[in-house]
């Protein structure tokens, strides 16, 4: 049974029309760390997401991919808005920096405090899919504390099991 089982492994696939380009900003500009790579064509970053040049191409079952086409066409649509990529960060202001200095990346919302008490901040990168990057819960949590609010109204408020899991996020 266990050949039956899907791995435990699953990443998100992004398309991008340049590769190369879409590879420097997740390397260099978010520190993204590549675990493996087919140049020019595909990267996969050890965060658990991947780049995909030409994934149109890939489905269509063209001569670059597959012997035999899949008889199957799809349209990319950038800034399709049906998903985001998020990572969460410890300084979310020196993201927002980075990212706001970065060339051609346009901003979606600027930063926004949300009703749980996270801060997150929104960007297409070069292909149009949408980035998010928000405060860790260990930040949110630890200004909670600095505001009053207690280890019990902390797991309750945040949905956890257990005090002790709630605290977990304060070991930082």
């Amino acid at each position: 049974m266990e050949n039956n089982k899907i791995s435990g492994r699953a990443w998100i696939l992004l398309t991008t029309t340049n590769v190369e380009k879409a590879k420097h900003f997740y390397e260099t500009v978010l520190g993204q760390k590549i675990e493996a790579e087919v140049p020019g064509e595909h990267i996969v970053f050890e965060s658990g997401f991947a780049l995909q040049n030409n994934y149109a191409g890939i489905v269509a079952g063209t001569p670059d991919y597959a012997p035999k086409p899949t008889g199957v066409t799809i349209e990319i649509k950038p800034k399709s808005n049906s998903f985001q990529l998020a990572f969460e960060v410890p300084n979310l202001d020196y993201w927002v920096e980075k990212i706001k200095a970065t060339e051609g990346i346009e901003i979606l919302n600027d930063v926004t405090e949300y009703n749980w008490g996270q801060r997150s901040f929104r960007f297409y990168d070069y292909d149009g899919h949408i980035v998010e990057l928000g405060e860790t819960m260990a930040v949110v949590i630890k200004r909670a504390i600095e505001q009053g609010v207690t280890a019990e109204e902390i797991a309750e408020k945040w949905g956890y099991s257990t005090l002790e899991e709630a605290k977990e996020y304060l070991k930082d």
